[in-house]
C-alpha cells in the first residue's frame, strides 16, 4: 500500500465544495461548523496515496489493516447529531486515519481518539500533529474502556460497530451529552443509534442504517 501525502498546494478545492454541495447540503446536513469543516478538511489527506483521487467521491475507503475511512455524508451526518460547539469535549473512539477527529477538533475545544489498531494509531497520530491539530489528543487502546480519565465528555462518537453500546461510554457520557454509536452484527446492516443524558437518565433514538466495521477489542 501507498504512503499517505502532505502537500500545501489544495488542488482539490472544487472536489471538496461538490462533495459538500452535492453530498452533504442535498441530504440535508444544514449545521453551518459542519459545513464549514468538511469544506476546509482535505480529505485526500487521510485516505493511503492510491485512493487520492476518489477521496471526494460518495463512498468509504480502505485505509488499511482492514478498515476504512467513512463515506463523506456519513461523517458530516454523525457529526452535525452530535451538536458540536466551541466549548465542548469530545470522545471518538476508532480514529482510523484521523479524519472524523480532524472534523470534530475543527469546531469543539478538545477531541481525545482511541485506536485499537497499532499500526493506524500511530500514523493517525503523525499525521494530526503534521497537520497542526493540537487540539487531538490520540491513544492506542481498547476502545471500549473509554477513557475514564478525561470524562465525562460532552460528545461520544463510535465509527465501529459492537453488538450492543459500551456501557463505560454511557458512564462517560456528560449530562446534557451526546453519543452516536452503529450497532449490529458485522456481517449485516447496521443501526445508528443516539443516547441522550438527561437530567441523568438516557434517551435513547435510532436514526438511520450504516454499515461500519465491527468493534474490535483487545
Amino acid at each position: 500500500m501507498g504512503g499517505f501525502i502532505f502537500q500545501q498546494v489544495d488542488k482539490y478545492e472544487a472536489a471538496r465544495e461538490r462533495m459538500v454541495t452535492q453530498q452533504i447540503v442535498s441530504r440535508g446536513v444544514k449545521d453551518a461548523a459542519t459545513l464549514r469543516a468538511m469544506r476546509k478538511v482535505q480529505r485526500h489527506l487521510f485516505v493511503p496515496r492510491e485512493y487520492e483521487r476518489d477521496a471526494y467521491d460518495d463512498t468509504p475507503l480502505p485505509i488499511g489493516y482492514g478498515q476504512t475511512i467513512s463515506q463523506p455524508y456519513i461523517v458530516a451526518y454523525m457529526t452535525e447529531v452530535v451538536r458540536p460547539s466551541a466549548k465542548k469535549k469530545a470522545l471518538e473512539i476508532g480514529t482510523g486515519s484521523g479524519y472524523q477527529a480532524a472534523i470534530l477538533a475543527e469546531i469543539v475545544g478538545k477531541v481525545y481518539t482511541i485506536e485499537i489498531v497499532p499500526e493506524l494509531a500511530r500514523e493517525s497520530e503523525d499525521r494530526l500533529k503534521r497537520l497542526g491539530y493540537s487540539n487531538i489528543i490520540c491513544k492506542y487502546g481498547d476502545g471500549y474502556k473509554g477513557w475514564p480519565e478525561h470524562a465525562p465528555f460532552d460528545i461520544i462518537v463510535v465509527t465501529a460497530a459492537p453488538d450492543e453500546i459500551p456501557q463505560p461510554l454511557i458512564d462517560q457520557l456528560a449530562e446534557n451529552g451526546r453519543l452516536i454509536i452503529p450497532v449490529g452484527a458485522p456481517s449485516a446492516v447496521q443501526e445508528l443509534i443516539l443516547l441522550e443524558k438527561k437530567n441523568g437518565k438516557i434517551e435513547k433514538s435510532r436514526l438511520t442504517f450504516v454499515r461500519f466495521v465491527p468493534f474490535r477489542r483487545l
